[in-house]
């Protein structure tokens, strides 16, 4: 009888067949989320972060893409963009938030998404890209394929929330978006961070 068996989400999955055009997403957060949940590096489950910070909501479906780690080539594309003061990338799976029309009540699942662009966010020196994606055959965002097709106000809300999720009022800002880029560069910085991962993993 063969075992049961369940893939590491980060090391189990391919990053999709046609990456980066469509890309794996393991989710780790829905819109309805008041906590904010990652997968745990050794064992593959969600656990708890940490609680939302006030009103700050993630505005969009949250994981991040299989076998893929930001590092020195992630690292390179932030300085080639004029980020003079990274130092590395932030040593974690390739973060993507994920446009939908549908209401998904929970994480911990798997998705297919067409990258459309994203932002070159700076986090205390380090390189934390966030990639813009629409789900596969979404009725409502499916068509859009560079960020300049969506609506200003949804890319801001967007930007609003990963410039502020980090911090109390009274707080100095802890990081910036370097640039707002669109679909060809979302490939490279996935192609990146690729490779960051083949290079820290192997395969």
């Amino acid at each position: 009888m063969i075992p049961n068996f369940k893939a590491h989400p980060w090391h189990g999955i391919s990053a999709g067949e046609d990456a980066p055009n469509v890309v794996n997403v393991f989710v780790e957060i829905v819109p309805s989320d008041t906590i904010k949940y990652e997968v745990d590096k050794e064992t593959g489950y969600l656990k708890v972060d940490r609680p939302q910070k006030f009103s700050n909501i993630i505005p969009a479906l949250y994981g991040f893409v299989p076998r893929t780690y930001c590092d020195a080539e992630v690292m390179r594309l932030a300085v080639e963009s004029g980020a003079s003061d990274v130092t590395m990338g932030d040593h974690d799976p390739l973060d993507i938030c994920v446009l939908s029309s549908h209401n998904i009540h929970s994480g911990g699942l798997l998705m297919e998404a067409i990258p459309i662009g994203g932002f070159k966010m700076i986090d205390g020196g380090e390189a934390d890209d966030k990639i813009v994606a629409v789900m596969v055959s979404d009725h409502a965002f499916g068509h859009f394929r560079d960020i300049s097709e969506l609506p200003e106000a949804e890319v801001k809300r967007l930007m609003h929330y990963f410039l502020t999720y980090k911090n109390l009022p009274d707080e100095p800002a802890k990081c910036r978006i370097q640039e707002v880029y669109g679909a060809d560069h979302a490939h490279k910085v996935i192609i990146a961070s690729q490779k960051d991962y083949s290079d820290k993993y192997g395969g």
